[in-house]
């Protein structure tokens, strides 16, 4: 211990907790220029920040201006001084590396008989079930049969490595694809980073108010990468007490406690356990609606949106007192992160059909309208929107919405190509559940005509069949013939057809999926 403190103070000149934070602030610089590089680089630096943490602690404890720092630095921490940290927007991901089924990037992509790919845990979910169609194209499957993608999954690996995206491969992946990884953890730094949780979380269990609070800042940053890291910090047992310090009257130890949370989440395996640690949802709600700081009110939307990519939590979280009223909050008066965070866990809750009514309750109806004149979240709104209003009493809120209607017209008319095929679904399907007095609505709508015309030349593929089906519900209607002329036989408007509703309609609505959360 005094050769190493002596080590740190006379040879690398690190004297204190803030030049030990300042060594490592410089490492991770280093590694963020070096983003591109694989082995050995970037392994060696992690390494050396490892072990430079590990040892902050040991010899400097957990010093009162670490956490005076957190208030004065939150921004310069905010831009993305650390390689991994996304600051004030998603990073869009590729429309190929997302599954068509949760529409996430995809950890283990698989090719099914029909040609198409999945993630194959959704995939083989899918299967289980009972299904026996791609839940794309309404194929029948030849076979069950899942081809790993390694191609696409070799790009996936390096477009993260690029971007600095976490990315957590699935346990079986082939060593050929791990390779791929890039700043991939040597066992040093395994080893440092295991030692440097328990110090942590020894302190969040038993240390005085100040040590707690630079302790779950320490566990915050140490969650930002890895799936090692994460793993180990909730196996040993930080959840418990980082959700005692969501209810802290201390602005700095709330903030980081639910944002260490959120990190934590991004590993499937913890969601469970901090749905199933008691209290930790109700306190996360509890941040989001009371939250001392925008950024704890922001990170607990974020980590419920983490929460919710498993299909089993959707109605838990949607049913927690407060949750979807705070987020439609959030939606109509957030920063422009916070909109993001609070309409993508929104989309998230909405594609679960038993929570339509409890979104319509709290007011998230209104607040999706609202949103469809927002161009960083038009797109998801619309999306939610969608899925919302393919049950009657959904139809009927949103039909009931005096903006609904001309938003998703504006959207058609000014919206990205994505955004368009949401906004042309949502009033496909306010037509099919809402009844005459919808269709009505839409069928008035200033323009409409001249859009879906134009949608059926220039549109994507989704958005042309949207647009097709649309038509032909007016069509049928004997008041409204449709005079579209040279569009082909693909786009014959029988009077007598009639349109089908996809059994995967979830995959038509499109959203520029970001990374499942920000890593903070």
């Amino acid at each position: 211990m005094v050769d190493l403190r002596l080590f740190f103070v006379e040879g690398l000149g690190i004297k204190d907790a803030k030049s030990s934070r300042a060594e490592i602030e410089f490492l991770e610089e280093q590694i963020v220029s070096h983003e591109g590089d694989i082995e050995p680089t970037a392994s060696v630096l992690n390494g050396f920040v490892a072990i430079a943490r590990y040892c902050r602690f040991l010899l400097y404890g957990f010093e009162e201006n670490e956490v005076e720092l957190q208030i004065g630095n939150q921004k310069k921490l905010r831009k993305g001084l650390i390689s991994q940290e996304i600051a004030e927007t998603f990073i869009t991901v590729p429309k190929d590396f997302c599954c068509p089924i949760s529409l996430d990037l995809m950890r283990d992509p698989v090719i099914i008989s029909t040609g198409q790919t999945y993630d194959r845990i959704l995939i083989s979910r899918w299967m289980e079930e009972g299904h026996c169609t791609c839940p794309k194209t309404g194929q029948m499957l030849m076979n069950t049969r899942l081809v790993p993608n390694r191609a696409l999954r070799n790009l996936i690996v390096q477009w993260c490595a690029a971007h600095g995206i976490p990315y957590d491969p699935p346990e079986n992946t082939d060593s050929s694809v791990e390779a791929f990884a890039a700043a991939m953890p040597s066992k040093a730094a395994i080893e440092a980073n295991r030692a440097t949780a328990t110090l942590l979380i020894h302190k969040l269990a038993s240390g005085s108010q100040r040590a707690q609070t630079v302790a779950a800042r320490g566990i915050r940053l140490l969650a930002k990468t890895g799936r090692e890291n994460r793993a180990f910090i909730a196996e040993a047992g930080a959840i418990p007490h980082l959700r005692n310090l969501l209810s802290s009257t201390n602005s700095v130890a709330q903030e980081n406690s639910v944002t260490a949370i959120l990190n934590l989440s991004i590993h499937d395996k913890n969601k469970s356990q901090i749905m199933d640690e008691k209290g930790c949802l109700g306190s996360i709600v509890g941040v989001l609606r009371f939250g001392l700081t925008t950024e704890a009110r922001e990170n607990a939307a974020a980590t419920l949106f983490s929460l919710s990519a498993v299909h089993d939590y959707k109605k838990r979280i949607a049913d927690e007192e407060g949750a979807v009223e705070a987020l439609a909050g959030l939606l109509r008066a957030g920063t422009p992160r916070g909109k993001k965070d609070a309409v993508t866990a929104l989309f998230n809750l909405s594609t679960h059909t038993e929570n339509c009514l409890s979104m319509m309750e709290a007011g998230a109806v209104t607040a999706l309208v609202g949103a469809l004149g927002n161009e960083g979240v038009a797109e998801e709104a619309a999306g939610a929107l969608a899925l919302i209003v393919r049950q009657p009493i959904g139809a009927e809120a949103v039909g009931g919405e005096e903006m609904a209607v001309a938003g998703l017209i504006g959207m058609m008319r000014c919206g990205t190509p994505r955004g368009k095929e949401n906004a042309v679904a949502a009033l496909l399907e306010l037509c099919r559940s809402g009844g005459t007095a919808a269709t009505e609505k839409v069928l008035k709508a200033p323009a409409l005509w001249g859009l879906l015309q134009s949608l059926l030349f220039t549109g994507t593929k989704r958005a042309r069949r949207k647009a097709a089906s649309l038509a032909r519900v007016f069509q049928r209607r004997e008041n409204y013939p449709l005079h579209f002329g040279g569009l082909g036989a693909g786009y014959a408007f029988a009077g007598n057809s009639a349109p089908s509703r996809d059994s995967s309609f979830v995959n038509e609505v499109s959203v520029p999926v970001s990374i499942s959360v920000p890593v903070l």
